[in-house]
């Protein structure tokens, strides 16, 4: 009977840029600081709503449902980077910090008179959220490190904001990966093919104990 909306988003890209320098030598080593995550705990707001009058804040529900549960995985992502001038125009931009902030966010809305399996439904969808929430900062410590040590050219008449403007295309790049990388649609559908939406029965605990065991086998497309 319900349904689980699954955002991953770049909430705020910030930028930390360093001033273009006329220095061509080997950038310094990375420091044992240069990848920073920061993971917040996750946030949950459990919401009762009139289905004559859903607030209008509230996802729309599509026909034949009757709650949602809507589950955000945050992350704001900051670059920063030393540029070497090669000549007036041409700087290589060398990697050095990565730092991101990661955050989940639910909502889950249900009927004032839902039955309790309704709510529990929804209930087993934030569960796997969470569950997934575990494992972000391995994720986002995995991205991040990848990047430290890159080197991209950059070109234009004010290096500065060349520099700067690559960065800021760089911080949106690691954060789409880590909203990719995030991902547990595969959980959450296997959980909505084993309780049928809540409507078949079974307890929505035990369904969640087997979808997140068994959704790399039992979620994978047909053939693999």
């Amino acid at each position: 009977m319900g349904r689980i909306i699954l955002l991953c988003v770049c909430a705020g890209v910030w930028l930390c840029a360093c001033h273009t320098s006329s220095d061509s030598s080997a950038p310094a080593q990375p420091k044992p600081d240069s990848v920073q995550i920061t993971k917040l705990p996750p946030q949950y707001v459990p919401h009762k709503f009139d289905p004559a009058a859903p607030p209008a804040n509230m996802p729309p529900l599509h026909p034949g449902e009757a709650a949602v549960c809507d589950a955000d995985f945050i992350a704001r992502s900051s670059v920063g980077g030393q540029p070497h001038r090669t000549d007036s125009t041409h700087a290589m931009l060398t990697i050095t910090k990565v730092m991101m902030t990661l955050q989940l966010q639910t909502n889950i809305w249900v009927p004032v008179d839902a039955p309790q399996t309704i709510t529990d439904h929804e209930e087993g969808h934030r569960e796997i959220a969470e569950y997934t929430y575990q494992s972000a900062d391995q994720i986002a410590e995995r991205i991040a490190s990848s990047y430290i040590g890159k080197r991209v050219e950059v070109a234009g008449e004010d290096l500065d904001s060349a520099s700067s403007q690559k960065l800021l295309e760089i911080a949106t790049e690691i954060t789409n990966a880590y909203t990719t990388q995030i991902n547990n649609s595969p959980t959450q559908l296997l959980y909505d093919q084993i309780t049928d939406h809540s409507r078949n029965g079974v307890i929505a605990k035990d369904a969640v104990d087997h979808a997140i065991k068994n959704a790399a086998v039992e979620a994978a497309p047909a053939g693999n």
